[in-house]
Parts: C-alpha cells; sequence; structure tokens
C-alpha cells in the first residue's frame, strides 16, 4: 500500500497520518489476512510509518477494535424514521449480510465492544427511530432488533464456516456423506441430502426465506403488541 504521503515526503521526514488512514489500512489487512494479521507493525509498515506513530491516533489495539466496527457499520444501511418498519428492517438485515461477508472476521466483534463509535451510534440510533415511529415501545424495539441481529450474525457464521458454497461442493460433499447415513439408522438425513443433491441447493440462497418467516412473525407480535395498547 503506497499512498501519496509516503511518496512525497523526504526521508526522515515523519508520515503525516490521520486515524482513518490508521483504521482503513488495518480494515484492509483484516480483510485480506484476518483478524490476528493486524498489529500496530503491520499497520504502520502498510502506511509507511512507525509504529509508535500509530498511537497519536489509536490509544491502543481494543481503540483500533472499536474502530474498525465503526468502518463496519458505515457500511452497513440504515433505516429513514418513516420508512415501514419490515421493508427497513428486511434493507437493512440484507445489507448487513453483505457487507459481513465482505468483512467477516467482523462477525464476533459487532456485539462486544464496549466504547461503541460514532457509526456504530448513529447505526443503533436510526434504527431505533424507525421501530420506535412504527408504535413498538422500548422494550418491544429492543427485542425485534435482536431477534433480526441475532439471525444475520448467525447465518454470516454459518456462511463462513460451512465447508460448502455452492451446489457443486454439497453434490461432492452429500456423496462423501450419503453411505454414511443408513435408512435404519439416520433415514431423515437421507431424505433431506437425496432431497437436496443435484437440486440447485445453495446455502446462501436460504437467507432472504428465512429473513421473511422472522418478519412474518415479528409482524404478528407487532399487531397483537398494538391491540393490546387499544
Amino acid at each position: 500500500m503506497t499512498t501519496e504521503t509516503q511518496r512525497s515526503r523526504r526521508p526522515g521526514r515523519p508520515a503525516r497520518l490521520s486515524r482513518d488512514q490508521v483504521l482503513r489500512a488495518a480494515l484492509e489487512i483484516a480483510d485480506t489476512d484476518g483478524l490476528d494479521a493486524v498489529t500496530m507493525q503491520r499497520v504502520a509498515h502498510a502506511i509507511g510509518a512507525e509504529p509508535m506513530s500509530l498511537y497519536r491516533h489509536v490509544a491502543n489495539k481494543d481503540d483500533l477494535l472499536d474502530g474498525l466496527v465503526d468502518l463496519v457499520f458505515g457500511e452497513i444501511a440504515t433505516p429513514a424514521a418513516v420508512e415501514p418498519w419490515r421493508d427497513a428492517s428486511r434493507r437493512r438485515a440484507i445489507s448487513a449480510r453483505d457487507v459481513l461477508n465482505r468483512h467477516s472476521w467482523a462477525i464476533v466483534l459487532m456485539e462486544s465492544r464496549v466504547r461503541p463509535g460514532p457509526a456504530n451510534l448513529a447505526h443503533r440510533e436510526a434504527v431505533l427511530a424507525n421501530l420506535f415511529g412504527a408504535g413498538f415501545s422500548p422494550r418491544q424495539a429492543t427485542r425485534v432488533y435482536n431477534l433480526i441481529d441475532s439471525y444475520v450474525y448467525g447465518f454470516a457464521l454459518q456462511e463462513k464456516t460451512l465447508p460448502i458454497s455452492s451446489e457443486e461442493d454439497l453434490a461432492t460433499l452429500g456423496l462423501e456423506m450419503l453411505p454414511q447415513f443408513t435408512p435404519d439408522g439416520y433415514p431423515h438425513l437421507a431424505a433431506v441430502a437425496t432431497e437436496l443433491i443435484g437440486t440447485g441447493f445453495r446455502y446462501a440462497d436460504e437467507f432472504e426465506p428465512g429473513l421473511e418467516l422472522i418478519l412474518d412473525g415479528l409482524e404478528r407480535f407487532a399487531v397483537e403488541s398494538m391491540r393490546r395498547r387499544i
């Protein structure tokens, strides 16, 4: 990674860094080589700076992680306050899943930060504003928010770790595993494997149908909640 600053600065002259430059370099490393590869030394090398100079912009490794999570939150679509809550929730969930596919290392960090950054906070505020605007109470909005995010994070994690990513992978793995699914021992597993192999099944295609099932349930929850208030 060679920046204009690196090309123009004279030998011995400190690089003119910014927090955003440091975080973007760390993001690129995480996306390419995983979160464990993100060290102060590696980030500094990527932007042509001394490791100690990074501490003017990030206090420590935790601050760096907070900043990385904030960048990821900044890529997720946020709802408008007046947007129908179901449409907004669907759009946000699909966007979050896409973002986490690009930054799969972030899945386990998204809800772990105790010092959330401005993009993180702005995202959460927008989601709650949309749900409050639809008539959900604070407790109900929290339930809706948590359920959808649990599904998104869980699906993204499974998508990352499953040994199949295509119809061909499924066919290969299924044919290897099918002999283990004896009719007397595992008849239902055998039925599922037989049904899915060669039918064009892709795990990734299951995200939106599953999301619709959750939104259907939440819509019934919303109707019942509003009725109890009348």
